[in-house]
């Protein structure tokens, strides 16, 4: 961890988290949205797999302009995790189950309040921490 920096990586896990959480959002309701649609393919994230590939990945650096200026990554999350379901009708007739995308919503909801809530307590830890525990 950077001395300099007085976060730690927890911020931007939790960032990510927020990030991956409302993409996979988007897609589980744009396959309930192309329910009726023929030929469509249900499209989803692996969570835990898409955040680890995210968390890994490098990206560029800014220009600082004063040498007191914090150091900083800037980081591009690509969801390459993203993939098609396995329809079990051939002609794609009926390709989305409401039913598993029902489920998989839930669940996604359940990660981002998760995701929210971890984020409140660490800011509400630092807000504590700045304000010497209110003294």
């Amino acid at each position: 961890m950077n001395t300099i920096y007085p976060f730690d990586r927890t911020y931007e896990l939790l960032g990510k988290s927020l990030d991956i959480s409302a993409r996979r959002h988007s897609l589980i309701t744009g396959n309930i949205a192309n329910m009726d649609t023929v030929g469509y393919q249900p499209k989803d994230l692996d969570f835990n797999e898409t955040l680890q590939t995210a968390m890994k990945k490098g990206g560029g650096k800014l220009r600082g302009t004063h040498p007191g200026h914090m150091k900083h990554r800037s980081e591009k999350i690509i969801y390459e995790g993203e993939t098609r379901i396995n329809s079990a009708d051939p002609h794609n007739l009926d390709s989305v189950n409401i039913d598993t995308e029902m489920t998989n919503l839930i669940s996604n909801n359940g990660m981002y309040k998760t995701s929210v809530e971890m984020l409140l307590r660490k800011i509400a830890i630092l807000r504590q921490s700045i304000t010497e525990g209110g003294s």
